[in-house]
């Protein structure tokens, strides 16, 4: 999230809390209210300096392991040092062009981090109606969540904040019910928000269960045999959808 204050509350190697905005208090404050059960014991990563106030919200209302940003003051630092287990990491520069390593028995696998971002100009939109500029913006913002998402992954996304997360399920279908379910018993209002699928839909049921709960903006990779059959479920229920082309699928 490099273009303003943003969160990441991280558990379990999955994000379960995303959120942008002007302010890194306001951020923070958006990315836990997505998931305040799961961000128990999580790492929170934040892009900008943490100040006191901030700190003293956080210990306030979250257990807390691990915090990275790229700089703490001196008076968030004694703040935090009244919870002695938390342990403070400084970010450096990011290196976006190192391989990833899996390992198995022996057998070792690399390949280039999955460095994708969609823009503006690189998604097509192929139903009937089209996103506002605003919409689209939440579109981009919930793919770059996605892709961190093991798959199979589905992100609700309204106004720069998650407010649902499926993820690591079997089928996409049930991350999708997980996601709306998330989103229910917190509270949040799934109501014309915008929905990311790591990879493509294989059949319209995502599309129909995404409309019964409020969803009205899609984005996915495409790719599918049944890529209209989808298309046509957007268009009857008066959605969205903006196809990437890039297919992530996080393992």
């Amino acid at each position: 999230l490099p273009n303003r204050r943003g969160t990441v509350i991280v558990k379990h190697a999955n994000p379960c809390g995303v959120a942008e905005s002007d302010n890194l208090f306001d951020s923070y404050k958006k990315a836990f209210s997505t998931d305040p059960t799961s961000a128990f014991g999580g790492v929170i990563a934040l892009n900008q300096q943490v100040e006191s106030d901030l700190a003293e919200y956080m210990i306030d209302n979250q257990f807390i392991e691990v915090i990275i940003a790229p700089s703490f003051s001196e008076d968030a630092k004694n703040t935090f040092s009244k919870k002695p287990n938390i342990r403070l990491l400084i970010s450096t520069t990011l290196n976006s062009n190192l391989m990833e390593t899996k390992t198995s028995y022996g057998i070792k696998l690399m390949q280039m981090q999955d460095n994708a971002d969609p823009k503006n100009h690189d998604i097509k939109i192929v139903s009937n109606l089209e996103p506002s500029k605003s919409e689209k913006q939440d579109l981009i913002f919930a793919m770059k969540v996605a892709k961190h998402v093991k798959s199979n992954a589905i992100v609700l996304a309204k106004n720069k904040m998650t407010i649902g997360i499926g993820a690591g399920q079997m089928s996409r279908v049930i991350s999708t019910k997980i996601a709306f379910m998330k989103a229910k018993e917190e509270g949040l209002d799934a109501s014309n928000c915008v929905l990311a699928s790591d990879a493509f839909f294989p059949f319209r049921d995502n599309i129909d269960l995404a409309a019964k709960n409020g969803a009205k903006h899609i984005i996915q990779p495409g790719g599918s045999i049944r890529d209209q059959e989808v298309i046509d479920a957007i268009n009857e229920n008066d959605m969205t959808m903006a196809i990437t082309g890039i297919r992530h699928f996080k393992h």
